[in-house]
């Protein structure tokens, strides 16, 4: 396991959705349509940004009101980072798009 996973997936980190062009509830809610979203680990040295495919089941979209910009998502994914599969969930606050996330290694 490489020491990116391996840190990632100790204790919780700070996270940012990336969104682009530029950061929005539209934005988002194209993102969440299309069952992706780009998560930014922005604690690593120069930030780590995933493609994460979003596992619809895992995830917790409920909490969140995208017309409105508020509540809480939890998006969870699963990917591969430096050979390892991992899930990447992460707790994100709207309208901020930043909040709290992990990596979990996936058992072969």
């Amino acid at each position: 396991m490489s020491d990116l996973v391996r840190r990632l997936s100790e204790g919780r980190h700070p996270v940012v959705v990336s969104l682009r062009p530029e950061p929005s509830m539209k934005a988002l809610r194209e993102c969440l349509n299309r069952k992706f979203v780009h998560i930014k680990f922005t604690g690593t040295q120069g930030g780590t940004e995933l493609g994460v495919p979003i596992d619809v089941e895992r995830s917790d979209l409920a909490s969140a009101d995208l017309d409105a910009g508020t509540g809480r998502l939890t998006l969870a994914g699963d990917l591969t980072l430096d050979y390892v599969k991992v899930r990447c969930i992460a707790e994100i606050e709207l309208p901020a798009l930043t909040g709290d996330g992990h990596l979990e290694p996936i058992p072969n």
